[in-house]
């Protein structure tokens, strides 16, 4: 960009850039603040630039200049709170930090908003990088992505924690896989359960691991647990040349106070709002985003299209959605300050949202903003022209939280709980959801998912394929935290690896073939995701079957052809008089079960025809001995 007038300074960042910046439309101001390789009246060197406009000076400090504070003083911009300095002949790999002055003659040691690396824990400090030179070879799945809405693809994303997910058996860097280490291992693995996604936790640089990357302070770096920024972009690189989609959480909502952080960045509240009634979640002990500032809003947006168009990466799963939109969440009567209307919504972070969608979506064809929406806050996924706040998807927590409530249950009681499990067919169609199973429903003594299970240990397995069988049924897009395929016996710790030894186990074992073929039939047949978010492709063969704890429904896709039928039966009681209605005369060919899996190749599965005569209410129907805790996938 080129200025009108004569510019100031180095020339680096211009007068439109200034402009933008403060109307926050700048989207990639990450190409001007920051640390950046550049030449400067013939040299080579590194260019430096940071907003601390409360500051009464700034300067840089770092290994170059042995973190001497008066050596590298930077040059305000004019009016707009920017601080520059070029140093010549530096280079990339190198630590550094803004020794920031405040008004009150402190000097604070803050890390670069705007670095693209970060030291590794317990080291703070930024490190100079270059994001220019990685060859990325997934333009095939680029342009496939531009091309494709993913409202009607399949999607089944397996959720990872990277630093936990596997261990290597070595002391450096507490055994983490380096970003290309799991590049290998986990795209083979995703690949042959049948995931078409992986959604990591955790990413962006953050100083405790037992955070899980939800207490960020490098939002433009990847963590260099696991490797630098190019290793990172290796693993989506490596990633889309196998099929697989990425996602990653991303966290607006709040940040922590580390002292090298965003918080009081230049001596006073900064990127966060200034009341603590706003300013700070209690529940968390974190600061809160000032939504209603350009350049903060502007520094969030641009951090999503970094993510999006540096990195590759597919979606974002926005973390925390509702502590944004509600000024009370979290908060104590009096504790919290109403908007212009006298009420709890955050009027600036709903026109954040709907500016963040819009922006990195319409830039951005085919890429996923996913809410992780806790509430009943109506069009998340509508478009902002239609007063919605514009993301493709919303986590589905009411589904999640019936069916585990329901699952938990001993199968004596869940008769009178039959509702908990239709209850989402009345609202499936309101958003575009996607069904989770996440990681916060397997830590904190929640148990593990296999050990929510009621009865003995060989129920607890058969329990848990019928409920996985109703869910990959069921409307909407699928997520499975890491671990839940194969039953996984302890509740997850970000400390250790997954127990991978049991899939040694026969049961485990088996609980894992069973999910691979329930995530390959999801993906094969259009039935199951084309139709998602419309009342055409679900029905209801019998919702009522409360006494037996029994479903039964069918899925359609847009073409008529190759619909499912399935069979749930929720308890330990053989049903062998069972029978089905059925809406056509014809063959129902049998594609899965709970003890064969599912039947592909050369051995086709069991053909059951259909006769005249009501049953369910549908005008065809036929016999099916129902085992206990059956499931059963038919073809018509």
């Amino acid at each position: 960009m080129a200025g009108s007038k004569k510019e100031i300074g180095t020339g680096f960042i211009t007068e439109v850039d200034r402009y933008l910046y403060g109307e926050g439309t700048h989207y990639e101001i990450f190409e001007k603040l920051g640390a950046h390789p550049r030449k400067y009246k013939g040299k080579d060197g590194m260019y430096f630039a940071v907003w601390a406009p409360h500051a009464r000076a700034v300067n840089l400090v770092g290994d170059f200049n042995g973190w001497d504070i008066d050596a590298t003083p930077m040059t305000v911009l004019a009016d707009s709170g920017i601080y520059e300095v070029f140093v010549p002949g530096l280079g990339v790999g190198e630590l550094y930090k803004y020794a920031i002055t405040t008004q009150t003659g402190k000097i604070l040691f803050k890390a670069d908003p705007f670095a693209f690396e970060a030291e590794y824990r317990p080291g703070t400090a930024s490190i100079t990088a270059d994001l220019s030179g990685f060859k990325w070879k997934d333009s095939a799945w680029m342009t496939k992505r531009h091309e494709t809405d993913p409202v009607h693809m399949p999607m089944s994303i397996y959720e990872v924690h990277l630093g936990s997910w596997k261990k290597k058996d070595r002391e450096e860097k507490d055994g983490f896989y380096t970003y290309v280490e799991a590049a290998h291992e986990l795209a083979d693995y995703v690949k042959e359960l049948g995931y078409t996604h992986v959604e990591l936790m955790g990413i962006a640089e953050h100083p405790y691991d037992g955070s899980w990357g939800y207490q960020v302070t490098g939002y433009f770096a990847p963590t260099s647990r696991y490797g630098t920024p190019e290793d990172f972009m290796y693993f989506v690189d490596y990633m889309h040349k196998h099929g697989i989609g990425v996602i990653l959480d991303w966290v607006p909502a709040h940040f922590p106070k580390d002292a090298h952080g965003l918080a009081d960045f230049d001596g006073q509240a900064l990127y966060e709002y200034a009341d603590p009634r706003m300013g700070e979640h209690p529940d968390w002990g974190t600061k809160v985003f000032d939504y209603g500032k350009h350049e903060v809003s502007n520094f969030l947006i641009a951090n999503a299209v970094f993510w999006v168009e540096k990195f590759h990466v597919d979606g974002l799963r926005v973390d925390a959605v509702a502590s944004m939109l509600y000024l009370d969440y979290g908060r104590s009567n009096g504790n919290w300050i109403p908007n212009k209307y006298g009420d709890n919504k955050n009027l600036e972070a709903i026109e954040f949202f709907k500016h963040l969608n819009t922006v990195l979506q319409g830039r951005n064809s085919g890429a996923m903003m996913i809410a992780e929406e806790s509430t009943a806050w109506p069009n998340v996924t509508k478009h902002p022209e239609d007063d919605g706040l514009g993301f493709r998807f919303k986590w589905n927590m009411g589904w999640m939280h019936d069916f585990l409530e329901y699952m938990k249950l001993d199968p004596y009681f869940r008769k009178a709980n039959h509702n908990k499990m239709t209850f989402g067919m009345t609202y499936a169609t309101s958003e575009n959801f996607i069904l989770v199973l996440s990681h916060d429903e397997v830590v904190h003594l929640k148990c593990s998912m296999i050990n929510k299970m009621p009865g003995l240990y060989e129920d607890k397995f058969s329990n848990l394929k019928v409920g996985y069988t109703f869910m990959m049924g069921h409307p909407g897009k699928k997520l499975l935290f890491m671990g839940q395929d194969f039953g996984q016996l302890h509740e997850w710790d970000e400390k250790v690896s997954l127990d991978w030894y049991l899939t040694g186990e026969s049961t485990h074992a088996d609980l894992q073939k069973y999910v691979k073929d329930l995530l390959h039939i999801y993906k094969k047949y259009p039935a199951l995701y084309t139709m998602d978010y419309d009342w055409d492709g679900f029905q209801w063969i019998n919702a009522n079957d409360a006494d037996r704890s029994i479903f039964s429904f069918i899925r359609r896709g847009t073409t008529g052809k190759q619909n499912l039928l399935f069979i749930c039966n929720f308890t330990p009681v053989e049903r062998p008089d069972y029978r089905v209605g059925v809406p056509k005369r014809g063959n129902y060919t049998l594609l899965l079960d709970e003890t064969h899996g599912a039947y592909d190749g050369k051995e086709k599965g069991p053909v059951y025809k259909s006769t005249k005569g009501e049953c369910d209410g549908q005008p065809y129907s036929f016999a099916y001995r129902l085992p206990a805790y059956g499931t059963a996938i038919f073809r018509f």
